[in-house]
């Protein structure tokens, strides 16, 4: 995705910068350019029903213009919790969190997690790129903890299945489809998601949703996060909202969003991506309120109808 230097202006102007204490009503579909500690402390309490944060894992990496150096992990604990504190006051009671982090960063983070949350699950989910090791196994993988402030919290499983094509497919005794959909397509079955995702793909160059963020999450992820702990019309925050990803998400998913960023270059993009997002709610490998396995383009796209039905079928599709 690229931006010409007469858009960029026209972007800037519509990024928010806090010097006021912000009232709850006036939080909802923001994106903020500031640094995240600043941002923070104008932040009214209570107002955020799903936090969704993706921050620079303990890694040396270079983000526009800011490099982000690795450090051993008592600083990096130190690092985290320092923000997360800030954080903290601006969840509801029955808000939920979820953290992105990769192998080695989830050992401080988990430490930190636990002190101010109550951690449900650690999701792992396959990258499918990564670069190979000759001493070591190829690393291609990522977490995401699942946390909520308290004992209620939402979570709508009914949401996230994913729809997968049927392998060896069982039948009742009158021989009619046992849990899963004959169609002229092929047949499927809804599956109740698990803490081990391998349905995801990388945003690479030729995806609308490709930018120079050297880090950018793919919207299906972000998707089967928000779907799952969030209702329609509820507020998601993403304190280090990169190149918008976690908002343009929301807007297509019809919650309100907040974002916080500090370079500009990734906020013009995260501006341009929620306009786009307008008129193209698309999200890839997300079809007919199902998630989807890689590669089934074709299924997805596929209208064709049921062959057999009972009275199961058409409540679980």
């Amino acid at each position: 995705m690229n931006i010409s230097a007469g858009e960029k202006t026209k972007l800037t102007a519509k990024l928010s910068i806090l010097k006021n204490i912000l009232e709850p009503s006036k939080s909802q579909n923001l994106l903020i350019h500031q640094d995240i500690n600043e941002a923070l402390s104008y932040l009214p309490e209570k107002f955020v029903d799903l936090l969704v944060v993706d921050p620079p894992y303990n890694l040396s990496k270079t983000y526009a213009n800011t490099k982000f150096s690795k450090t051993n992990d008592e600083e990096y604990e130190l690092w985290f919790e320092e923000w997360l504190t800030l954080v903290k006051k601006c969840l509801k009671d029955d808000a939920s969190i979820y953290v992105c982090t990769d192998w080695q960063t989830s050992i401080p983070v988990q430490k930190v997690l636990a002190k101010h949350f109550k951690i449900r699950n650690r999701i792992t989910w396959e990258r499918e790129k990564g670069r190979g090791a000759k001493a070591n196994w190829k690393n291609c993988s990522e977490d995401i903890w699942f946390c909520t402030v308290s004992n209620d919290y939402y979570f709508n499983v009914e949401a996230v299945k994913l729809k997968r094509k049927v392998i060896a497919p069982y039948r009742s005794d009158e021989g009619a489809p046992k849990d899963w959909e004959e169609t002229d397509a092929g047949n499927f079955r809804l599956t109740h998601p698990s803490n081990l995702w391998t349905d995801i793909t990388l945003p690479f160059w030729s995806m609308p949703e490709n930018t120079d963020h050297p880090t950018q999450k793919p919207e299906k992820l972000i998707a089967k996060l928000i779907l799952a702990s969030s209702e329609k019309g509820e507020l998601v925050f993403d304190p280090f909202m990169g190149s918008g990803t976690t908002c343009v998400v929301a807007k297509k998913l019809g919650r309100k969003y907040l974002g916080i960023e500090r370079e500009l270059d990734y906020c013009q993009l995260a501006v341009k991506r929620i306009e786009l997002a307008t008129d193209n709610k698309n999200i890839q490998g997300y079809a007919g309120g199902y998630f989807w396995e890689r590669n089934s383009l074709a299924d997805q796209k596929n209208k064709a109808p049921v062959k057999k039905k009972n009275n199961s079928q058409e409540e679980l599709f």
